[in-house]
């Protein structure tokens, strides 16, 4: 799969890259049609929707506004962030509101409920002490020249610990490791579900490998977003001020109509209210604006351990997180990059820090979750290991060329560039990590 930066004219969406865990349903229940199988080599990638100028008076997420001179080509880049700016040590604590989704799906259900537990346990909500991890993806080998598989972890951020998942991000973002700045995501406050019912025509069950015997709802995404932005239009609760964090169990989305363009796997999104969604923007940028996300929690075994062994359970939560805290109004641009890691989402030029680094991540926490075999006859391929596994981020200095990188955390090992270029620093084995970014 292969698409690069789209939109829509009335539900807009723009290709970037981020499934709560579902019970794996049976193929071929009885009255439903056979599932579709999935090209099991396709990365997962996830989307943004709308996006929204705002000015300092406007009733939204707390955040900050910076700005970095990029080298390569001399422009400064200005930018706004959720919480405080990083040079006062301050502290931001941001409400969030859970809403979980229950799909049906072509005689199948897939409950939001089952799995909120399970990210409320994650280090995304959770502390831990991110100076290590147990275990991190590998990179190409001649037996797998893509990389991705589980390899042995090693020293991550020093200090960093007491923290949660994205603050640690933020605070090795900003070489602010053992200062006194956080952004801390408030204790979730979870309310009921709502049951959405996919027509037979918008959405179908899939598997990327009837061998592994898991399988998801595959659902079309221009369908799905413009039931999401209803519920953004219609949720009386959802406060602009707080992130509305919407979750599902083994759902992805597919685009361009096609069930076999998938895996979309999460996406963030910012509007005006009361639209909250997508469209023009007007009252010069003093209006309430909404910042909102989805993530699917992933059933270990949907993708291929072998080339993407982190992707499972908050991989998606993690991508969404960040990248709705580092570019939340979804307008944050740099220089176009291209990685080779990431070709799904060609030449592309915004600040989304999950998108690079799809598919790389580390293990942390425990997780007690769906942690037994896969049910399939090809039970080997087994890749859950009793650990959450959230996804690398790519910093704000690996998009904005800086060299010397006097921003960031500094890598575990000295080197030339001084600062990290990803969360992982050291651990990321891509050499395209080890520097900043590249041009397309």
């Amino acid at each position: 799969m292969s698409h690069r930066s789209i939109r829509f004219p009335v539900v807009a969406l723009v290709a970037a890259v981020g499934a709560l865990v579902a019970a794996s349903v049976t193929a071929g229940a009885a009255g439903s049609p056979a599932p579709i199988v999935v090209d099991d080599s396709t990365a997962p990638s996830s989307i943004t929707i709308g996006g929204a100028p705002v000015l300092n008076t406007t009733r939204t997420v707390q955040h900050w506004f910076g700005q970095t001179l990029d080298p390569h080509n001399g422009v400064t880049y200005g930018y706004n962030m959720v919480g405080v700016d990083p040079a006062t040590n301050g502290s931001a604590t941001i409400p969030v509101d859970i809403i979980p989704l229950n799909f049906n799906v072509a005689g199948h259900s897939y409950l939001g409920t089952d799995v909120v537990a399970a990210m409320l346990a994650s280090p995304q909500f959770q502390t831990a002490d991110y100076a290590s991890v147990s275990a991190s993806s590998t990179g190409p080998t001649a037996a797998n020249p893509f990389g991705g598989s589980k390899g042995p972890g090693g020293d991550l951020s020093a200090g960093n610990s007491g923290v949660q998942l994205e603050d640690a991000t933020m605070r090795a973002q900003f070489n602010k490791v053992g200062t006194g700045y956080h952004l801390i995501l408030d204790t979730p406050v979870v309310h009921p579900a709502i049951t959405i019912d996919v027509p037979s025509n918008h959405g179908v069950i899939a598997t990327r490998n009837p061998a592994r015997g898991v399988y998801f709802a595959d659902v079309d995404v221009t369908w799905f977003a413009a039931r999401l932005q209803n519920l953004n239009n219609s949720l009386g609760y959802v406060d602009p001020t707080h992130l509305p964090l919407y979750v599902t169990n083994s759902v992805m989305l597919y685009f361009g109509g096609n069930p076999a363009n998938c895996c979309i796997i999460g996406f963030h999104g910012a509007g005006i209210v009361p639209g909250r969604s997508t469209g023009p923007v007007h009252g010069n940028g003093n209006q309430p604006v909404l910042t909102y996300a989805w993530t699917s929690y992933i059933t270990p075994g949907t993708f291929n351990p072998i080339n993407s062994w982190a992707v499972q359970d908050i991989h998606a939560l993690s991508h969404e997180i960040a990248e709705w805290a580092d570019d939340p109004f979804v307008n944050n641009t740099v220089e176009p990059w291209l990685t080779p890691t990431a070709p799904q989402y060609g030449c592309t030029g915004v600040l989304e820090t999950g998108d690079p680094v799809v598919g790389i991540g580390f293990s942390k926490g425990v997780n007690t979750f769906e942690q037994g075999l896969t049910p399939g006859p090809d039970q080997k391929l087994q890749v859950a290991d009793g650990t959450y596994h959230p996804e690398d981020e790519a910093l704000l200095p690996w998009f904005m060329r800086s060299s010397p990188n006097t921003i960031s955390q500094p890598t575990q090992s000295p080197s030339a560039n001084i600062g990290r270029y990803t969360l992982m620093g050291d651990l990321n084995p891509f050499p395209g990590f080890r520097a900043p970014a590249t041009g397309c």
